[in-house]
Protein backbone atom coordinates (compact mmCIF):
# COMPACT_ATOMS: atom_id res chain seq x y z
CA UNK A 1 0.00 0.00 0.00
CA UNK A 2 1.21 3.83 -1.06
CA UNK A 3 0.05 6.85 1.32
CA UNK A 4 0.02 10.14 -0.26
CA UNK A 5 0.26 12.97 1.70
CA UNK A 6 -2.00 16.12 1.02
CA UNK A 7 0.55 19.07 -0.18
CA UNK A 8 -0.44 20.80 2.94
CA UNK A 9 0.20 17.83 5.42
CA UNK A 10 2.78 19.53 7.81
CA UNK A 11 5.58 17.93 9.23
CA UNK A 12 3.86 16.88 12.59
CA UNK A 13 1.13 15.01 10.81
CA UNK A 14 3.79 13.23 8.48
CA UNK A 15 5.11 11.79 11.75
CA UNK A 16 2.23 10.69 12.86
CA UNK A 17 0.86 8.72 10.21
CA UNK A 18 3.87 7.20 9.95
CA UNK A 19 4.63 6.33 13.43
CA UNK A 20 0.78 4.55 13.35
CA UNK A 21 2.26 2.65 10.55
CA UNK A 22 4.94 1.62 12.65
CA UNK A 23 2.57 0.92 15.79
CA UNK A 24 0.41 -1.13 13.35
CA UNK A 25 3.66 -3.45 13.25
CA UNK A 26 4.47 -2.52 9.57
CA UNK A 27 6.89 -1.33 7.90
CA UNK A 28 7.39 2.87 6.59
CA UNK A 29 9.28 3.94 3.94
CA UNK A 30 8.88 7.79 3.31
CA UNK A 31 10.57 9.60 0.27
CA UNK A 32 9.17 13.24 -0.79
CA UNK A 33 7.87 14.15 -3.95
CA UNK A 34 8.07 17.95 -4.11
CA UNK A 35 5.66 19.16 -1.32
CA UNK A 36 3.76 16.00 -1.01
CA UNK A 37 5.59 12.96 0.67
CA UNK A 38 5.29 8.96 -0.28
CA UNK A 39 4.81 6.37 2.30
CA UNK A 40 5.34 2.95 1.44
CA UNK A 41 4.11 0.78 3.41
CA UNK A 42 4.91 -2.72 3.77
CA UNK A 43 3.66 -6.08 5.48
CA UNK A 44 0.98 -8.58 4.74
CA UNK A 45 -1.87 -7.26 2.45
CA UNK A 46 -4.99 -8.25 4.74
CA UNK A 47 -3.28 -6.57 7.36
CA UNK A 48 -2.46 -3.48 5.84
CA UNK A 49 -6.01 -3.10 4.73
CA UNK A 50 -7.90 -3.26 7.98
CA UNK A 51 -6.13 -0.60 8.90
CA UNK A 52 -7.60 2.78 9.47
CA UNK A 53 -5.18 5.21 7.61
CA UNK A 54 -7.03 6.79 5.16
CA UNK A 55 -9.12 8.90 7.85
CA UNK A 56 -5.34 10.16 9.05
CA UNK A 57 -5.07 14.11 8.95
CA UNK A 58 -2.90 14.65 6.11
CA UNK A 59 -3.86 11.71 4.10
CA UNK A 60 -4.64 12.70 0.57
CA UNK A 61 -4.97 9.11 -0.63
CA UNK A 62 -4.46 5.42 -0.18
CA UNK A 63 -3.24 3.39 -3.53
CA UNK A 64 -3.52 -0.38 -2.94
CA UNK A 65 0.10 -2.07 -4.34
CA UNK A 66 -1.43 -4.30 -7.39
CA UNK A 67 1.76 -5.60 -8.12
CA UNK A 68 4.37 -7.82 -6.58
CA UNK A 69 6.70 -4.71 -5.83
CA UNK A 70 5.55 -1.65 -3.98
CA UNK A 71 8.37 1.12 -3.56
CA UNK A 72 10.08 1.30 -7.10
CA UNK A 73 6.13 0.90 -9.00
CA UNK A 74 5.49 3.98 -10.82
CA UNK A 75 1.67 4.90 -9.42
CA UNK A 76 3.50 5.86 -6.45
CA UNK A 77 4.95 8.96 -7.77
CA UNK A 78 3.30 11.71 -10.15
CA UNK A 79 6.70 12.03 -11.77
CA UNK A 80 9.70 9.78 -11.88
CA UNK A 81 13.05 9.92 -10.00
CA UNK A 82 15.86 11.42 -10.57
CA UNK A 83 19.35 10.43 -8.87
CA UNK A 84 21.56 12.82 -8.08
CA UNK A 85 25.28 11.86 -7.59
CA UNK A 86 28.06 14.64 -6.62
CA UNK A 87 25.70 17.17 -9.05
CA UNK A 88 24.85 15.08 -11.70
CA UNK A 89 21.28 14.21 -11.92
CA UNK A 90 19.92 11.44 -13.80
CA UNK A 91 16.82 10.50 -14.85
CA UNK A 92 13.77 12.91 -15.74
CA UNK A 93 13.54 15.96 -17.28
CA UNK A 94 17.68 15.66 -17.02
CA UNK A 95 20.24 15.42 -19.95
CA UNK A 96 21.05 11.66 -20.63
CA UNK A 97 24.24 11.08 -18.73
CA UNK A 98 27.10 9.69 -20.60
CA UNK A 99 28.99 7.27 -17.92
CA UNK A 100 32.37 6.00 -19.46
CA UNK A 101 35.86 3.41 -18.62
CA UNK A 102 37.95 0.68 -18.84
CA UNK A 103 36.68 -2.56 -17.84
CA UNK A 104 39.66 -2.80 -14.97
CA UNK A 105 41.70 -0.22 -13.09
CA UNK A 106 45.08 -1.66 -14.61
CA UNK A 107 47.30 1.22 -13.26
CA UNK A 108 47.57 5.01 -12.03
CA UNK A 109 48.86 6.39 -14.89
CA UNK A 110 46.35 4.29 -17.04
CA UNK A 111 43.55 5.87 -15.21
CA UNK A 112 44.21 9.03 -15.05
CA UNK A 113 45.17 9.31 -19.04
CA UNK A 114 41.68 7.95 -19.25
CA UNK A 115 39.64 9.77 -17.22
CA UNK A 116 41.51 13.27 -18.47
CA UNK A 117 39.85 12.01 -22.50
CA UNK A 118 37.00 10.75 -21.24
CA UNK A 119 36.47 14.27 -19.51
CA UNK A 120 37.44 16.04 -22.85
CA UNK A 121 35.10 14.09 -24.95
CA UNK A 122 32.23 15.32 -22.73
CA UNK A 123 31.87 12.45 -20.15
CA UNK A 124 29.71 12.85 -17.27
CA UNK A 125 31.10 10.19 -15.01
CA UNK A 126 33.66 8.11 -14.72
CA UNK A 127 33.54 3.55 -14.59
CA UNK A 128 36.56 1.36 -13.40
CA UNK A 129 36.44 -2.08 -12.38
CA UNK A 130 38.56 -2.46 -9.09
CA UNK A 131 37.14 -5.66 -7.78
CA UNK A 132 36.59 -8.06 -10.84
CA UNK A 133 34.01 -10.89 -10.82
CA UNK A 134 35.66 -12.72 -13.54
CA UNK A 135 34.06 -16.67 -14.96
CA UNK A 136 37.75 -18.21 -14.32
CA UNK A 137 39.76 -17.67 -11.07
CA UNK A 138 42.35 -17.61 -13.01
CA UNK A 139 41.35 -14.59 -14.51
CA UNK A 140 42.78 -10.89 -13.29
CA UNK A 141 40.79 -10.02 -10.56
CA UNK A 142 41.07 -6.64 -10.19
CA UNK A 143 44.04 -4.38 -8.07
CA UNK A 144 41.25 -4.06 -5.27
CA UNK A 145 41.73 -1.21 -2.81
CA UNK A 146 44.84 0.36 -4.60
CA UNK A 147 42.62 0.43 -8.06
CA UNK A 148 39.91 2.79 -5.55
CA UNK A 149 42.52 4.77 -5.18
CA UNK A 150 43.63 5.19 -8.67
CA UNK A 151 39.82 5.59 -9.46
CA UNK A 152 39.71 8.62 -6.66
CA UNK A 153 42.74 10.13 -7.48
CA UNK A 154 41.14 10.59 -11.12
CA UNK A 155 38.09 11.65 -9.80
CA UNK A 156 39.89 14.43 -7.86
CA UNK A 157 42.20 15.76 -11.21
CA UNK A 158 38.80 15.78 -13.49
CA UNK A 159 35.60 15.94 -11.46
CA UNK A 160 34.28 13.13 -12.60
CA UNK A 161 31.82 11.14 -10.35
CA UNK A 162 32.79 7.51 -9.93
CA UNK A 163 31.08 4.70 -10.07
CA UNK A 164 32.57 1.13 -8.90
CA UNK A 165 31.65 -2.75 -8.56
CA UNK A 166 30.98 -4.01 -5.08
CA UNK A 167 30.65 -7.85 -5.29
CA UNK A 168 30.69 -8.54 -1.39
CA UNK A 169 28.99 -7.19 1.49
CA UNK A 170 32.83 -7.78 3.33
CA UNK A 171 34.28 -4.69 1.17
CA UNK A 172 31.37 -2.28 1.19
CA UNK A 173 33.20 -0.56 3.87
CA UNK A 174 36.20 0.44 1.63
CA UNK A 175 34.47 0.97 -1.39
CA UNK A 176 32.34 3.14 0.07
CA UNK A 177 35.33 5.10 1.32
CA UNK A 178 36.00 5.76 -2.54
CA UNK A 179 33.36 5.81 -4.53
CA UNK A 180 30.49 8.07 -5.61
CA UNK A 181 28.03 5.24 -6.91
CA UNK A 182 27.84 1.74 -6.38
CA UNK A 183 27.31 -0.39 -9.02
CA UNK A 184 26.14 -4.27 -8.15
CA UNK A 185 26.90 -6.16 -11.44
CA UNK A 186 24.67 -8.82 -13.20
CA UNK A 187 25.60 -11.95 -11.50
CA UNK A 188 25.10 -10.33 -8.00
CA UNK A 189 21.65 -9.31 -8.93
CA UNK A 190 19.78 -11.88 -6.62
CA UNK A 191 22.29 -11.69 -4.11
CA UNK A 192 19.69 -10.83 -1.69
CA UNK A 193 21.99 -9.97 1.35
CA UNK A 194 24.36 -7.99 -0.88
CA UNK A 195 21.14 -5.93 -2.12
CA UNK A 196 20.03 -5.19 1.74
CA UNK A 197 23.38 -4.19 2.20
CA UNK A 198 23.90 -1.82 -0.11
CA UNK A 199 20.35 -0.46 0.41
CA UNK A 200 21.58 0.17 3.60
CA UNK A 201 24.24 2.53 2.32
CA UNK A 202 24.75 6.30 1.80
CA UNK A 203 25.56 6.02 -1.82
CA UNK A 204 23.80 5.82 -4.98
CA UNK A 205 23.27 2.18 -6.65
CA UNK A 206 23.35 1.04 -9.72
CA UNK A 207 21.30 -2.31 -10.47
CA UNK A 208 22.58 -4.42 -13.60
CA UNK A 209 19.65 -6.93 -14.94
CA UNK A 210 20.93 -10.77 -14.48
CA UNK A 211 21.37 -12.16 -18.58
CA UNK A 212 18.82 -14.53 -17.72
CA UNK A 213 16.81 -12.22 -15.77
CA UNK A 214 13.03 -10.98 -16.57
CA UNK A 215 12.36 -7.71 -15.88
CA UNK A 216 9.71 -8.08 -12.98
CA UNK A 217 12.98 -10.16 -11.45
CA UNK A 218 14.67 -6.95 -11.42
CA UNK A 219 12.72 -4.70 -10.15
CA UNK A 220 11.86 -7.42 -6.97
CA UNK A 221 15.67 -6.96 -6.49
CA UNK A 222 15.45 -3.56 -6.60
CA UNK A 223 12.87 -3.24 -3.81
CA UNK A 224 15.17 -5.19 -1.97
CA UNK A 225 17.42 -1.98 -2.18
CA UNK A 226 14.36 0.34 -1.60
CA UNK A 227 13.40 -1.65 0.90
CA UNK A 228 16.29 -0.53 3.09
CA UNK A 229 15.80 2.83 2.49
CA UNK A 230 18.27 3.70 -0.22
CA UNK A 231 15.97 5.49 -2.79
CA UNK A 232 19.01 6.62 -5.31
CA UNK A 233 18.68 3.71 -7.64
CA UNK A 234 19.61 3.38 -11.29
CA UNK A 235 18.30 0.15 -12.71
CA UNK A 236 20.89 -1.18 -15.61
CA UNK A 237 20.34 -3.16 -18.81
CA UNK A 238 22.90 -4.99 -20.08
CA UNK A 239 22.12 -7.63 -22.65
CA UNK A 240 20.01 -10.90 -21.88
CA UNK A 241 21.39 -14.30 -23.01
CA UNK A 242 19.44 -15.58 -25.99
CA UNK A 243 19.72 -18.44 -28.77
CA UNK A 244 21.50 -15.42 -30.77
CA UNK A 245 25.31 -16.63 -30.92
CA UNK A 246 26.40 -13.02 -33.30
CA UNK A 247 26.29 -10.91 -30.01
CA UNK A 248 27.70 -12.15 -26.51
CA UNK A 249 24.32 -11.47 -25.15
CA UNK A 250 21.32 -9.81 -26.48
CA UNK A 251 20.25 -6.14 -25.45
CA UNK A 252 16.65 -5.98 -24.50
CA UNK A 253 16.21 -2.01 -25.85
CA UNK A 254 12.14 -3.02 -24.96
CA UNK A 255 13.06 -3.22 -21.28
CA UNK A 256 13.75 0.49 -21.24
CA UNK A 257 10.42 1.82 -22.36
CA UNK A 258 8.55 -1.27 -19.87
CA UNK A 259 10.99 -0.06 -16.99
CA UNK A 260 9.93 3.62 -17.51
CA UNK A 261 6.20 2.31 -17.49
CA UNK A 262 6.56 0.18 -14.52
CA UNK A 263 8.87 1.79 -12.90
CA UNK A 264 9.78 5.31 -11.27
CA UNK A 265 13.41 4.97 -11.08
CA UNK A 266 15.84 5.78 -13.91
CA UNK A 267 17.28 3.11 -16.78
CA UNK A 268 20.63 3.27 -17.74
CA UNK A 269 21.90 1.16 -20.76
CA UNK A 270 25.41 -0.65 -20.72
CA UNK A 271 25.51 -1.78 -24.52
CA UNK A 272 29.40 -3.13 -24.12
CA UNK A 273 28.39 -5.79 -22.22
CA UNK A 274 25.34 -6.77 -24.24
CA UNK A 275 26.80 -6.37 -28.01
CA UNK A 276 30.80 -7.16 -27.02
CA UNK A 277 32.27 -6.25 -30.09
CA UNK A 278 33.40 -2.85 -30.49
CA UNK A 279 32.47 -2.29 -33.61
CA UNK A 280 28.70 -2.52 -33.05
CA UNK A 281 28.63 -0.71 -29.76
CA UNK A 282 28.33 2.94 -31.29
CA UNK A 283 25.09 1.65 -32.75
CA UNK A 284 23.53 0.06 -29.81
CA UNK A 285 24.19 3.19 -27.77
CA UNK A 286 22.42 5.66 -30.03
CA UNK A 287 19.50 3.39 -30.23
CA UNK A 288 19.73 3.35 -26.30
CA UNK A 289 19.22 7.16 -26.25
CA UNK A 290 16.33 6.79 -28.46
CA UNK A 291 14.52 4.22 -26.87
CA UNK A 292 14.70 7.02 -23.45
CA UNK A 293 17.43 5.29 -21.57
CA UNK A 294 18.62 8.11 -19.25
CA UNK A 295 22.42 7.37 -18.87
CA UNK A 296 24.75 5.07 -21.26
CA UNK A 297 27.30 3.19 -19.88
CA UNK A 298 30.56 2.62 -22.05
CA UNK A 299 33.93 1.04 -21.85
CA UNK A 300 36.91 2.87 -23.21
CA UNK A 301 40.28 2.11 -23.29
CA UNK A 302 43.68 3.74 -24.36
CA UNK A 303 45.28 0.65 -25.44
CA UNK A 304 42.42 -2.26 -25.83
CA UNK A 305 44.88 -4.78 -27.26
CA UNK A 306 46.97 -4.83 -24.02
CA UNK A 307 43.72 -4.55 -21.75
CA UNK A 308 43.43 -7.11 -18.61
CA UNK A 309 40.35 -7.97 -19.15
CA UNK A 310 37.19 -6.89 -21.79
CA UNK A 311 39.63 -5.61 -24.40
CA UNK A 312 37.54 -6.20 -27.43
CA UNK A 313 34.77 -4.58 -26.40
CA UNK A 314 36.30 -1.15 -25.33
CA UNK A 315 35.81 1.93 -27.53
CA UNK A 316 39.28 3.93 -28.00
CA UNK A 317 39.22 7.27 -26.87
CA UNK A 318 38.86 9.02 -30.40
CA UNK A 319 35.66 6.36 -30.88
CA UNK A 320 33.94 8.13 -28.25
CA UNK A 321 35.13 11.66 -29.05
CA UNK A 322 33.13 10.92 -32.63
CA UNK A 323 30.27 9.04 -31.41
CA UNK A 324 29.30 12.13 -28.70
CA UNK A 325 27.63 14.28 -31.12
CA UNK A 326 25.99 11.92 -33.23
CA UNK A 327 24.47 10.54 -29.25
CA UNK A 328 23.43 13.99 -28.59
CA UNK A 329 21.73 14.64 -31.87
CA UNK A 330 19.61 11.89 -30.96
CA UNK A 331 19.22 12.64 -27.64
CA UNK A 332 18.11 16.34 -29.33
CA UNK A 333 15.39 14.48 -31.92
CA UNK A 334 13.55 13.07 -28.76
CA UNK A 335 13.50 16.18 -26.83
CA UNK A 336 16.36 15.68 -24.52
CA UNK A 337 20.48 16.83 -24.19
CA UNK A 338 23.14 14.68 -23.19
Amino acid sequence: MIIITESTATEEQIAQIVAQVREFGLEAQVSREGARVIVGVVGPEPMIREKPLAAMPGVEAIVPAAKPYKLAARDTRRAASTVEICGLSIGGNSAVALICGPCSVEGREQMLNIARMLKESGASMLRGGAFKPRTSPYSFQGLREEGLRFLAEARNETGLPVITEVMDARDLPVVERYADCLQIGARNMQNFSLLREVGRSHLPVLLKRGFGATVNELILSAEYILNEGNTNLLLCERGIRTFEAGTRYTLDLSAVPILKAKTHLPVVVDPTHAVGLREFIPQMALASIAAGADAIMLEVHDSPEHAKSDGEQALLPETLAKLVPRMRAVANAIGRDL
